[in-house]
């Protein structure tokens, strides 16, 4: 936290958000303003909902500090960013940005805010650096009083989940972050300003395309799409790597690539996976500003499994999905504090990984174990039985309360 203190102006909020990220890595089921403050002593959650909602503070400075800490500890010049977008399922319709629309999260259509994250992968660890969220352009940027409502600043336009991408992307760049490599599904690899961006700034990229990408092949003579590629290698170009661990083990995929330069000296490549057990084909743009052999396009595509990992972590181990905010600054500040919470465990994680005397019989700490050892011996608190007993009253009368408002409200549509 004293990396971050110069961005609170009073000493209340200060320690409110030490109070907040030290709850966000307790063991507490759920991660909100009530249960942290009942866990840090507060007799009410306002001072945890002022920090989020209207006190001073730069949540943008925050996120900064955190980013630069990641890389003094895990920066690598070869490392890889990664961008891709995860779901908050949500109820109601005034939390920013919601609107029905598709959620990986759900695996379907819900009810859901979607925000567009970028991850720092390195030899070292991984982690989230940057963070947007994503607002639909005809059921929010077109509403103004919707906009107004919901506390969302008058510069913000809208913008795509690859525009909010290349948006991270160049922030990241332009602070110095140390990368070689971009990668990203397939909603980002089929946006032409994001590889344009990656190629001017001369930064590698493996970008997941559709099987109905048109590609140029023969020097740039034939235009072919990418599934009548796979078609026509014959079976002994096919190589088998692993692109990165598992739980179950090394992910072992059989892997092609074929040159798609239009011009001498260019390095651009479609590479191509294929599962051995099921034969599903998945495609990848490949630019490189030098020569690289297939080795290290194969690492640099199965780094994308790295964000979906730490989407896993942050909603299991530190509740990135637990926020009861709805409005616009609310959302950023619970997410940037969640990212400083699992900046922690990642930088615990790297730095016990590199001691030199680990057991071989047993594995590294996890994120999981580390948790558990700080709430065993630092972030463990005892409170006595009337403050329990004061927010279990607390509690209940605040869920009576808004059950009669919910009522009132019911009614009167009614009449």
């Amino acid at each position: 936290m004293t990396r971050v203190a110069g961005r609170f102006v009073r000493a209340e909020p200060r320690r409110t958000a030490g109070q907040i990220v030290k709850g966000l890595l307790s063991e507490a089921d759920r991660k909100t303003c009530w249960s942290l403050a009942e866990r840090a002593g507060h007799a009410d959650p306002q001072a945890m909902q002022r920090l989020l909602r209207t006190a001073v503070w730069d949540a943008e400075a925050v996120r900064d500090d955190v980013r630069d800490w990641l890389v003094e500890q895990l920066g690598h010049p070869d490392a890889v960013l990664v961008t891709d977008e995860t779901g908050f399922l949500k109820k109601g319709v005034c939390s920013v940005g919601v609107q029905r629309q598709y959620t990986g999260t759900a695996g379907r259509v819900e009810n859901s805010q979607v925000g567009v994250f970028l991850a720092y992968v390195t030899p070292a660890g991984r982690a989230l650096i940057d963070r947007r969220l994503y607002l639909p352009e005809t059921t929010w940027c077109d509403q103004p009083d919707r906009l107004a409502a919901a506390g969302v600043p008058d510069d913000i336009e809208f913008a795509t989940k690859p525009g909010l991408a290349r948006q991270m992307i160049a922030a990241a760049l332009d602070a110095g972050v140390p990368a070689s490599w971009v990668t990203a599904d397939e909603v980002y690899g089929a946006d032409p300003g994001l590889r344009a961006d990656l190629e001017q700034r001369r930064i590698g990229y493996v970008l997941a395309v559709g099987c109905d990408r048109r590609v140029h092949i023969n020097d740039g003579r034939t235009l072919v799409r990418a599934d009548e590629v796979a078609e026509r290698i014959p079976t002994r170009e096919w190589q088998l790597h692993s692109c990165g661990p598992s739980a179950k083990g090394p992910r072992e995929y059989l892997w092609a690539w074929i040159t798609t330069a239009t011009r001498p000296g260019e390095h651009r490549w479609l590479l191509i996976r294929r599962n051995r057990t099921t034969g599903e084909l998945a495609f990848y743009l490949c630019w490189s500003p030098r020569p690289v052999p297939l080795r290290t396009l194969v690492t640099v595509a199965g780094s994308r499994w790295s964000i979906e990992e730490l989407f896993q972590t942050g909603k299991g181990q530190i509740g990135l999905d637990h926020y009861q905010v709805r409005g616009w600054t609310g959302w950023h500040r619970f997410i940037t504090l969640a990212m400083l919470a699992l900046a922690v465990l990642t930088i615990l994680a790297a730095t016990t990984a590199q001691q030199p005397d680990a057991d071989p019989e047993m594995i590294a700490l996890t994120v999981a174990e580390i948790r558990r050892l700080l709430n065993a011996f630092v972030l463990a608190v005892a409170l006595p039985p009337e403050h329990t007993l004061h927010w279990s009253t607390w509690r209940r009368t605040s869920q009576a309360r808004a059950r009669r408002s919910h009522y009132q409200r019911r009614l009167g549509h009614l009449a």
